[in-house]
This record gives structure tokens, sequence and C-alpha cells, in this order.
């Protein structure tokens, strides 16, 4: 069993970008949010939202340079 037979995982790799990172990171999004939900607003939790942020969009800026420059 891999991570794709999972049913909501296998949905998203399916209908993903074909990008294991993009998918892996729009999976880590609602569980980012349950965290901070769950522990409520602390600094760790807002650390935790901002490493989120960073990390989700300079992956999607790379990948769009990157696409950007392939033409």
């Amino acid at each position: 069993m891999n991570l794709a037979d999972l049913p909501i995982v296998g949905t998203v790799y399916e209908s993903g970008a074909d990008d294991r990172i993009f998918d892996g990171l729009l999976l880590v999004g609602p569980l980012v949010v349950v965290v901070i939900a769950a522990l409520g607003r602390s600094l760790l939790t807002e650390l935790l939202a901002v490493a989120y942020l960073v990390v989700f969009l300079g992956y999607v800026l790379y990948r769009g340079g990157d696409q950007l420059f392939s033409n």
C-alpha cells in the first residue's frame, strides 16, 4: 500500500498538478489549519502558519518561474 491508495490522498494525487511536492503542500494545508484551531493562537502557531505560507508561495513562485523561463 502506498500513499496514493488512501481515499482522500489518492483523489488529490489523481486530480493534482502531477507534482508531488505541490500535492503534498495542498494536503498539509488543512492539517495546519486544524493544528492552529486545536492549539489556539500563539507564537508557535503563528510561526507555523507563516512558515507554511512562505514554503507554499516560494514553491509556487519557483515552479511558476521555472515554467516561465522554459518557454
